[in-house]
């Protein structure tokens, strides 16, 4: 069984162009045109292009493509805001607002025309979201799963609470964990593949696959198949093994 997946996105529509046409590539390679691309992710904030990676993906699934998009904490994040200006999740820190720089949220604003988000009064700025915003991408945000099992694989944007059963997982968790998952080494009822978490490369912890390779702040966007349990990164020479190293520095 074969299985794709792309990282962390983070408003790059020119990074997720370029991993689709790796994958594409693959598929070519091994005759599998079936074979289902998992999107971990974090489409939008602090990348400039949020608007569009969501046109794109959205297009995608409608056109009939085998795409999943997985919930993430800074998709529902800016689906949050948009209902609610004074919004806060609860699981940012409360010196937090979305459109905090760290967060992000004015670049997503302003690739749909809402400028200098940031460094304006509050009121007039949700506004302009929610007039400039179409329905159809809150939609598609407010909609996807927080998980997808595939087979020996579990895909989800930030991890799980270890022991707790996948249906029963809390949104909040799925979304934003990391005390108590990214240090966690026992095994899990499957290869766990996920982001959130920005690391300098993919990583294989042996019961975990970070593929949040910092996309949102300079770094590359990890597109990765995964062959039973095998999993082997896509880069523009091809297939690179991604092997297990349990002792890797947890972050």
């Amino acid at each position: 069984m074969r299985t794709y997946a792309i990282g962390d996105i983070h408003g790059h529509i020119d990074l997720l162009r370029a991993a689709h046409k790796r994958i594409a590539s693959d598929k070519a390679a091994c005759g599998d045109q079936d074979a289902p691309i998992i999107h971990i992710g974090d489409l939008v904030d602090r990348g400039p292009d949020s608007k569009t990676v969501i046109e794109y993906l959205s297009n995608g699934i409608a056109a009939g493509e085998n795409w999943v998009v997985l919930k993430s904490n800074h998709d529902r994040m800016f689906t949050d805001f948009l209902t609610d200006r004074h919004h806060q999740d609860p699981e940012l820190k409360i010196e937090y607002s979305y459109l905090h720089p760290k967060i992000g949220g004015a670049a997503t604003l302003a690739s749909y025309g809402v400028p200098n988000a940031a460094d304006r009064p509050l009121i007039p700025v949700h506004d302009e979201a929610v007039a400039l915003v179409p329905d159809a991408h809150r939609a598609f945000l407010e909609s996807r799963p927080n998980y997808f099992a595939r087979g020996e694989l579990m895909f989800v944007h930030a991890g799980v609470r270890p022991g707790i059963a996948i249906e029963d997982q809390s949104e909040d968790d799925l979304l934003w964990i990391r005390n108590g998952f990214l240090d966690y080494r026992g095994a899990f009822p499957w290869l766990l593949i996920h982001g959130h978490t920005a690391l300098g490369a993919a990583t294989h912890y042996g019961n975990r696959v970070n593929i949040d390779s910092s996309a949102a702040y300079g770094g590359p966007l990890t597109a990765v198949v995964i062959e039973g349990r095998d999993v082997l990164v896509l880069d523009d020479a091809g297939r690179v093994p991604l092997l297990p190293t349990p002792d890797a520095p947890i972050r």
